[in-house]
């Protein structure tokens, strides 16, 4: 990031509103930051204002739930950098990032460059335990999202299926403001999503036998922490006219791009050692 994004950012206020997912943070979303006199909301990857889009995409866009978390914490490059320069160039004087945790709002704001939270707003401060519980209802039965932007917006940047649009708590005077739609994602936040050790090391063999390099798969050591991957992996090699080195760099650059997209998670390290070459 450059000094000058740096000096934009840090011009911004940043409020944090926080609670579990399907307690009804995106419906609410809009009259909080209005009574906070806040413009711009960043939700599930997108950076929204009055029901418009501004940048970003939607978290809800994905296909699987891992996927979806990482682009809600903008894991991917290309979004995150997207967004920072969106807010560089407009930089909004406060703004509300919605997470289910504290630790998800530290995530964000580092990887966008962003202040600590000047005010941390919880889902409880707003709404009553039974409004709560009414909202994890509905997402458990109907499996269904409120996104706080209107449906002509959210039809350009979402996979899953469109439900319906709602008025959130204020009438705008903007057509759009106060607009929420109710949308019904391709994947589902309930439960917990577990891969195996022994299913990630299967799809590392099978990777890595694709092609003609790789004679034989020695042994695979795997470690995952903070849903990130880090792979050694020791392996015979047939040359084939390629030099060992850059034989290996391909299969590095396979396996991380291969296990993030099969997994959603960070490969942060692939490490391949060569036992025997073949001519």
């Amino acid at each position: 990031m450059s000094n000058s994004s740096s000096s934009e950012l840090a011009k911004i206020q940043v409020y944090a509103f926080v609670g579990s997912a399907g307690t009804g943070k995106s419906h609410r979303a809009t009259h909080v930051a209005k009574q906070n006199g806040i413009d711009v909301i960043i939700d599930d990857g997108l950076v929204i204002s009055r029901g418009r889009i501004l940048a970003g995409r939607s978290a809800k866009s994905e296909i699987n739930r891992l996927r979806a978390i990482k682009r809600a914490i903008f894991e991917y490059p290309e979004h995150r950098e997207e967004v920072i320069s969106y807010l560089t160039k407009n930089p909004p004087p406060k703004i509300m990032i919605l997470a289910t945790s504290e630790g998800m709002i530290e995530k964000i704001i580092s990887r966008l460059g962003l202040n600590a939270p000047v005010k941390v707003i919880n889902i409880s401060d707003v709404s009553t335990p039974d409004e709560i519980e009414a909202a994890l209802r509905e997402r458990r039965e109907k499996k269904q999202h409120v996104v706080p932007v209107a449906k002509a917006q959210i039809e350009k940047n979402f996979a899953g299926k469109l439900v319906s649009q709602i008025r959130g708590f204020f009438r705008g005077r903007g057509r759009d403001e106060g607009r929420n739609t109710i949308v019904k994602p391709l994947f589902s936040f309930n439960g917990k999503v577990t891969i195996e050790t022994s299913a990630i090391l299967e799809m590392c063999r099978k990777l890595l036998e694709l092609g003609d390099h790789v004679r034989k798969v020695r042994e695979i050591d795997l470690d995952t922490f903070d849903d990130k991957i880090q792979l050694s992996i020791e392996l015979d090699l047939n040359l084939s006219g390629r030099s060992a080195l850059s034989i290996a760099k391909t299969l590095q650059r396979k396996m991380r791009m291969g296990l993030s997209y099969l997994t959603g998670m960070e490969i942060r390290q692939v490490n391949i050692r060569v036992n025997e070459i073949f001519l």
